[in-house]
């Protein structure tokens, strides 16, 4: 059997378009974007372009867009630079439980410092409530940092009610959201879901590594996380990597041409894989909300089945899913996104495994997956 990765909520193949950009800006474009000379604008020409698709893939302005190496260092950004530029009007920050550990761990770092963290609690969907948002906002609140989709269920937030309620309120609060799992797949308008801080990463939608950019409002101003050279209008150091600017441009232009197909594609792969499971007879049930959700994330919890011993087995057939966050691979401690949901006893915690759908993914490998499932789960089960 050929091997099936289905793990693209960890990172995605990269486009043959994009390394195609990637391979000719490479070659014929290596001036530094700094440099006044004639390669140093062509390359400024060539990342002024992408910022604007970039700014445009968000209802945001090119001038509002920092380029960055990728999700974590945006949230690291967003996050610790706001708290560091605005402790003298408050050390309070809201989050939620559930939150990707580049979200998690600066604001363990900051109350470790003195800054205090309310970490609001998520439904069995993996939700939080709006209205928990705004009776944790205080006077001293200076960020909320709320995810759009969470990388290991796929629970959509209500990015919209969130922004109008801190918008509306007394709070001085920025708003910023972790946008990896959702960029790409979801409309996302900043300015209409009063939005001032969001992340992004290239390597989710078919793009390189090491690249992404964050978002911030221009009524902002946060110092710089990176120092060195003026680079990014002096909020960001380092000379940048133009081959994988626009890489990544591709790969966003191809994700807003084919968003609405890529959608209905991991929908129905979706539905056909748990058919596949009920007509089997096999005992389990989708974590989070089985409605509203990101589309290329299913995470699912197979009743008295060990999620590691699964996924070996796979693992040997040639099939790559995962139990979780790629980030905590390796890692004993039980996934904090189903704690959070379920509890800790939950059993669930120990035999879930995410199934994520992406270039390259086609109805016979949902059903090559199928019979693998079934077949290990039984022999599991026995």
């Amino acid at each position: 059997m050929e091997k099936i990765y289905l793990d693209h909520a960890a990172t995605s193949p990269v486009h043959p378009e994009v390394i195609e950009v990637v391979y000719e800006t490479m070659k014929n474009h290596y001036g530094n974007a700094s440099s006044i000379h004639q390669f140093g604008r062509d390359s400024r020409r060539i990342m002024d372009e992408a910022k604007q698709t970039f700014a445009e893939s968000i209802g945001a302005k090119a001038n509002e867009i920092v380029i960055t190496s990728g999700g974590t260092e945006s949230d690291n950004t967003a996050i610790l630079e706001t708290a560091f530029s605005r402790q003298t009007e408050g050390k309070h920050l809201i989050t939620t439980a559930v939150e990707h550990h580049a979200v998690l761990k600066p604001m363990e770092y900051l109350e470790s410092i003195g800054f205090e963290v309310t970490y609001l609690p998520v439904d069995q969907q993996g939700k939080v409530d709006p209205e928990q948002v705004r009776a944790a906002l205080r006077s001293d609140t200076i960020l909320v940092s709320i995810m759009y989709g969470n990388n290991e269920v796929g629970a959509l937030t209500d990015i919209a009610a969130i922004g109008e309620i801190i918008h509306e309120s007394e709070s001085s609060a920025f708003f910023h959201t972790d946008a990896v799992q959702a960029y790409g797949l979801e409309t996302i308008d900043v300015k209409r879901d009063h939005i001032d801080l969001l992340s992004t990463s290239s390597h989710k939608i078919n793009g390189p590594k090491g690249i992404g950019f964050l978002y911030i409002n221009e009524k902002i101003h946060l110092p710089s996380f990176m120092l060195g050279g003026e680079q990014e209008t002096k909020r960001r150091a380092g000379t940048e990597n133009i081959p994988a600017i626009a890489g990544f441009q591709k790969a966003v232009e191809i994700a807003q041409i084919e968003k609405e197909a890529r959608k209905t594609a991991y929908h129905n792969y979706r539905n056909q894989l748990l058919g596949r499971l009920e007509d089997a007879g096999i005992e389990f049930e989708v974590n989070g909300d089985p409605t509203v959700h990101l589309a290329h994330i299913i995470s699912i919890w197979f009743v008295g089945v060990s999620s590691e011993k699964l996924l070996l087995l796979l693992d040997l057939a040639g099939i790559a899913i995962s139990a979780g966050s790629a980030c905590t691979a390796g890692n004993i401690d039980p996934s904090h996104v189903l704690t959070a949901m379920y509890g800790e006893r939950s059993p669930r915690i120990n035999e879930s495994v995410r199934i994520s759908f992406g270039l390259g993914t086609t109805s016979k490998s949902i059903d090559q997956l199928a019979d693998e499932l079934i077949k290990v789960i039984n022999q599991l089960k026995k």
